[in-house]
């Protein structure tokens, strides 16, 4: 049977106590809104693939050749190895973009007042939200993958260390959506969203092993690096993949990158999810 979630659109209804069961109902049903508005406009989910193939083609093919790897060189093919693990977790982290941008948009054009207007939990819109990117961020990383056999990247470890790899990147990205939702919450406009969403994603992409070893680093700048939570992440799909080249760094958050992956990645999700709901709730009223 349809609810009146899915049926009453404006309408003011007076809000009931609801289990666990009916909010994960709920953010189903906002999450199923949020894909099929993305099958209904392909230019969101055409332009978000754009940026993260783009970046393969040209640090495989441009600067590639330039970029030496300890014990290994300067090469094209052993740097597009060294490179996509760093690739694929920027791409799912840059997704915050679209997350904060999506739920801005939907403030101020009155939708998250008609939602608030149902019988539905109110975390349940940004569950669904941030579901919605999740599958989006899971097809992205599809075809990029796809793009990175194509430029000569390989799995070296087996397909059941390769799906632990993929699950860590989607957890990267799924916490750091809630970062999104909360920026999305916070801002007036979904360009500020989109902006606010971006801009503290360079440092913290490029302040990492992602695209250069750490080692290379001034040494002041290297326990950053180390301790940034996305170089963990990085890091742990090398391993999985079969993409480490040369030594792996003796610094303990390298030593132990699955751990503190998890760990890390856990922390935002549980802190920004929490703020994320206060945030909405408040402004609920």
């Amino acid at each position: 049977m349809t609810t009146a979630t899915e049926h009453a659109i404006g309408g003011a209804v007076p809000r009931q106590r609801r289990g666990l069961a009916a909010m994960a109902h709920d953010s189903w049903v906002v999450a199923r809104r949020n894909l099929r508005r993305m099958t209904r406009i392909p230019e969101i989910v055409v332009f978000g693939l754009m940026q993260p193939v783009m970046f393969v083609l040209l640090f495989s093919y441009v600067m590639g050749g330039a970029i030496t790897i300890p014990m290994a060189g300067a090469s094209s093919n052993i740097y597009t190895q060294f490179l996509m693990a760093g690739i694929f977790a920027q791409t799912v982290t840059f997704a915050v973009a679209g997350a904060s941008a999506g739920i801005a948009e939907d403030m101020t054009k009155g939708l998250v007042d008609r939602f608030r207007s149902l019988p539905m939990t109110r975390s349940a819109v940004l569950v669904g939200r941030t579901l919605a990117d999740l599958v989006q961020t899971a097809f992205t990383l599809l075809v990029l993958a796809l793009v990175a056999l194509a430029v000569g990247w390989r799995i070296h470890n087996g397909v059941l260390r390769m799906l632990a790899a993929f699950a860590l990147l989607l957890l990267l990205g799924y916490a750091f959506s809630w970062i999104g939702a909360l920026i999305g919450l916070s801002v007036r406009s979904p360009e500020a969203a989109t902006s606010a969403g971006l801009i503290w994603l360079f440092p913290l992409t490029f302040i990492s092993n992602a695209f250069v070893p750490i080692s290379s680093m001034p040494g002041w700048l290297q326990p950053v690096a180390y301790w940034n939570p996305f170089s963990a992440t990085v890091q742990a799909c090398r391993n999985l993949f079969g993409n480490q080249i040369g030594p792996v760094d003796k610094a303990w958050p390298m030593q132990h990158a699955y751990g503190v992956s998890i760990v890390s990645s856990l922390i935002v999700l549980a802190l920004f999810s929490w703020l994320s709901v206060r945030k909405y709730r408040s402004a609920a009223g």
